[in-house]
């Protein structure tokens, strides 16, 4: 690819932030139209119980950055002093930074050669048996249901607890016509929903352009909604997506 290579960036936020950041770097030109934004819920949209009663977890896992901001806000609001008895987990490094900034926690991450996803932290041999124990899982409204399922099936009481919602918006004019052209090199895509969202707006040539994804479960997920130049990622970090890139500008 050229250093005038224009890479879409989905992702919202921070994180896209850090990402398109991380591709201009590398030599790119990234674009990261707006597509979806992370709201807060409100105060009466939050279930306050597992947020007053944090102690009585054995097992909190924050799903995002966003959810651990969220979540040290809440904290912060009802513990003047964080309960020692709960142990952390994040599905990734930058989650465990804002809960490290925020509450000095230092969290537990997947293996970073498994990366970030939900699959990668089940894998942990400190979650592999979990009867009897109490396990909050702290992330946005919707999205997978895995690691509940899963923490069941291992035996766990697991409570899930929504601090935000994803609002999903049209793309401006500009990021529009991109979309409907294929006027890009290459996409980066890390969320199922999202995905769902942004073919709305692709026209076969942008389906037809490489798209970069976080995982093999978004890769089946792309190609069965019309994707069909699929390269995943070693992960959701902007290190493992810039890598993709570049590997998919030497092929």
């Amino acid at each position: 690819m050229s250093v005038a290579s224009r890479i879409l960036v989905t992702r919202p936020g921070e994180g896209g932030e850090r990402l398109a950041k991380a591709l201009s770097e590398a030599g790119f030109a990234p674009a990261h139209p707006a597509l979806m934004h992370l709201q807060p819920l409100d105060i009466d949209e939050v279930k306050r119980t597992p947020l007053l009663d944090v102690d009585q977890y054995d097992v909190v896992v924050v799903t995002s950055p966003f959810a651990a901001e969220c979540l040290v806000e809440w904290l912060d609001r009802y513990w003047p002093q964080l309960p020692q008895g709960p142990r952390f987990y994040a599905l990734g490094v930058a989650t465990a930074a804002m809960l490290y900034r925020g509450l000095d926690i230092k969290a537990s991450v997947p293996d970073p050669g498994r990366g970030t996803t939900s699959e990668a932290l089940l894998a942990m041999r400190s979650l592999a048996r979990l009867d009897g124990q109490r396990v909050l899982v702290v992330g946005g409204m919707g999205g997978r249901q895995l690691l509940a399922q899963t923490f069941e099936t291992r035996g766990a009481r697991t409570t899930k607890l929504a601090l935000y919602r994803r609002v999903y918006t049209a793309p401006d004019t500009t990021a529009a016509g991109w979309l409907a052209t294929g006027d890009f090199t290459a996409m980066t895509v890390t969320s199922g929903e999202l995905l769902e969202h942004l073919v709305i707006w692709c026209g076969q040539a942008a389906l037809n352009k490489p798209l970069i994804v976080s995982s093999q479960r978004l890769a089946t997920l792309a190609d069965t909604v019309g994707f069909a130049s699929l390269h995943v990622a070693q992960g959701a970090t902007p290190e493992a997506l810039v890598t993709a890139v570049q590997e998919v500008g030497d092929t």
